[in-house]
């Protein structure tokens, strides 16, 4: 017990490490992690680490599949889903049986067989490709397209992987059967999510208390997950459908209190749980060395070589034609939603990264058949899934940006950037002239003392004016809002050092301290957010 704490402080140590590296060299973060992991295994005296497939699909998938949920818009999910659901449904399914394929022209396994090594690496992973599309400012319609599919693509991928593993078991498959399964498997799992996303908003509101709320909030994807996944279904699906009811129906029952606490929750949460992810992907060669050694290496070189081409190659094939052709056939299709350049179905076909959810499956397929026999090529698949993730990782994710800046992208987001800014702006400065009319209402309709109304309409005007400042913003006015808000810092700073002098002196008690304290730092948070607004 004792040991396993020690390892997970060192490696909680190792995540800081190597985020800090990220952060000062500009290089993606999961890229550095996955290769940390790599060196980590393959030291003298290092014990060999087996990643738990349960840990994954159980621990790490839900809380990771529903805060992507809960930060989707829901609006645009739906007005997106269309290509959403080509890539999560269709281009998983396509790239799946172009593995079968493949494996069974080029290296003689059973079709079953490639089945599974398919649905293993079919599903790109959402965590590693957007951490560097946000970071380039990649048009937020790409950005959108590539968020929802990571939604919903393991949901496809793992349901394909039960169906071909129970084949390669049991020794047939019916395709309408599996047809059925998959469309009620699909339905029951939004009516289960929809339900778990509905009673848990009404049982927060009721509690009305952020703690309370925000670990309700962190049960519900493990609610929503649990019971299809148990049931014979993937719980993707479910945990997706609770978390875009949660974005969609949130805002208005979840109070302010809540939301600040919570985001810093998630945010912190996560950043854990991706980079300890990252890092067992890694820390899984010396577990694929010992797999290995009975096996030729031109033999395995061969195999690598092969699944991964085609993997990276079955989407591009996937994306091009049907993003055009639909358009070309349907021409109100085409009116309504116009062919986007080539760039755009180009990055995204490159956005193809795998990552933990594959070599959790991978692990997870079980020792032996329905017969007793060996389940065939189990130790092959698990090889040729941890080159597809480290190909896919660390050359795509590698070359991504250099990719997105060739293409010109960067500079169509940064252009649609100027366009949402313009647009806050313009519903931040219609949102205090609504607030400000219904002051006016409320005090007349009411007898309010004058000082009270006084500073409230002071207020407003300050707020309006701040607002109307950022509208009319040029490189002189931005020059002297940087100003403002240094000397701001500055002083915040001097009054915290004063105020944590004074305790010492017995000059003010430690709780007053405590709640002078939170006044300054939500000061300091303001003022940094609006650095962090102008820089972009």
């Amino acid at each position: 017990m004792l040991a396993g704490l020690q390892i997970l402080v060192f490696l909680l140590a190792a995540v800081a490490f190597v985020a800090f590296i990220a952060l000062r060299s500009g290089v993606a973060s999961p890229i550095l992690l996955v290769a940390s992991g790599v060196l980590i295994a393959v030291a003298p005296g290092v014990p060999a680490f087996v990643l738990e497939p349960q840990f994954v699909l159980l621990l790490v998938l839900p809380p990771v599949i529903y805060i992507s949920a809960i930060n989707m818009s829901w609006q645009e999910f739906r007005s997106n889903l269309r290509p959403i659901l080509l890539l999560a449904v269709g281009c998983v399914v396509f790239t799946t049986i172009s593995v079968s394929v493949a494996t069974n022209w080029l290296l003689g396994w059973p079709l079953a067989v490639g089945f599974v090594l398919g649905a293993i690496v079919s599903p790109p992973d959402a965590v590693a490709p957007l951490a560097i599309a946000r970071r380039m400012q990649l048009p937020r319609r790409i950005s959108v397209i590539l968020e929802g599919e990571g939604l919903a693509n393991d949901a496809t991928a793992l349901v394909l992987y039960r169906f071909a593993v129970a084949a390669v078991s049991v020794g047939s498959f019916s395709l309408a059967q599996g047809g059925e399964t998959f469309a009620a498997i699909i339905a029951g799992e939004i009516v289960w999510g929809l339900g778990v996303g509905w009673t848990m908003l009404r049982l927060r509101r009721f509690m009305r208390d952020p703690r309370i709320e925000i670990t309700l909030s962190l049960i519900t994807p493990f609610l929503a997950y649990w019971p299809p996944e148990h049931l014979g279904g993937s719980g993707v699906i479910a945990t997706v459908a609770a978390g875009l009811y949660i974005s969609w129906k949130g805002p208005r029952l979840i109070s302010a209190a809540t939301r600040l606490q919570g985001v810093f929750f998630w945010d912190f949460f996560l950043f854990l749980i991706e980079g300890l992810v990252f890092l067992f992907t890694g820390l899984q060669a010396q577990a694929l060395f010992a797999r290995i050694q009975d096996h030729s290496m031109y033999e395995l070189t061969t195999s690598a070589a092969i699944v991964s081409l085609v993997v990276i190659a079955a989407r591009f094939v996937w994306i091009f034609p049907l993003t055009y052709l639909p358009r070309w056939l349907i021409p109100p299709l085409a009116r309504r939603d116009p062919s986007p350049p080539w760039q755009w179905p180009f990055i995204i076909s490159f956005t193809g990264v795998r990552g933990i959810v594959s070599l959790a499956a991978a692990l997870a397929i079980p020792l032996s058949t329905a017969n007793g026999e060996p389940f065939p090529y189990r130790d092959s698949i698990f090889f040729l899934t941890f080159c597809v993730v480290m190909v896919t990782l660390v050359f795509q994710g590698s070359v991504l940006p250099w990719i997105i800046r060739t293409l010109g992208l960067v500079k169509t987001g940064m252009r649609e950037r100027v366009l949402d800014r313009a647009e806050e702006l313009r519903a931040r400065h219609a949102a205090i002239e609504a607030s400000s009319a219904k002051l006016a209402r409320f005090g007349a309709e009411n007898d309010v003392p004058e000082e009270a109304m006084n500073s409230l309409l002071a207020q407003q005007d300050y707020f309006l004016s701040r607002v109307r400042m950022k509208c009319e913003e040029s490189e002189e006015r931005r020059a002297l809002t940087a100003l403002h808000d240094e000397i701001d810092l500055r002083l915040i700073a001097e009054e915290r050092n004063l105020i944590n002098g004074m305790l010492p002196e017995g000059k003010l008690t430690d709780e007053a301290r405590r709640r002078i304290e939170r006044e300054l730092d939500l000061r300091e948070a303001d003022v940094l957010n609006r650095r962090k607004e102008r820089l972009g």
